[in-house]
């Protein structure tokens, strides 16, 4: 059976810590920073290595700041 993988990249400089991208990962695989960003928010990181690539982060994100490339291994 083939498994999905997926790798999130977002751009922290321009991330204002909604956390909408948070809320909506069934992985639980994001979490907000405890550092701050260039603009003074605490922004959104990839903290499990368990990404489905469902893209629900970036499809919510309203700055669309999050990129998702979903690997399918056999």
């Amino acid at each position: 059976m083939a498994k999905a993988f997926g790798e999130i990249i977002i751009d922290i400089d321009k991330c204002k810590g909604c956390e909408l991208c948070i809320d909506s990962c069934p992985q639980n695989t994001l979490a907000l920073a405890p550092k701050i960003n260039q603009k003074g928010y605490h922004y959104a990181i990839k903290v499990q290595d368990n990404c489905t690539g469902c893209l629900n982060c970036a499809l919510v994100c309203p700055e669309g700041i999050i990129n998702v490339y979903r690997k399918i291994v056999k």
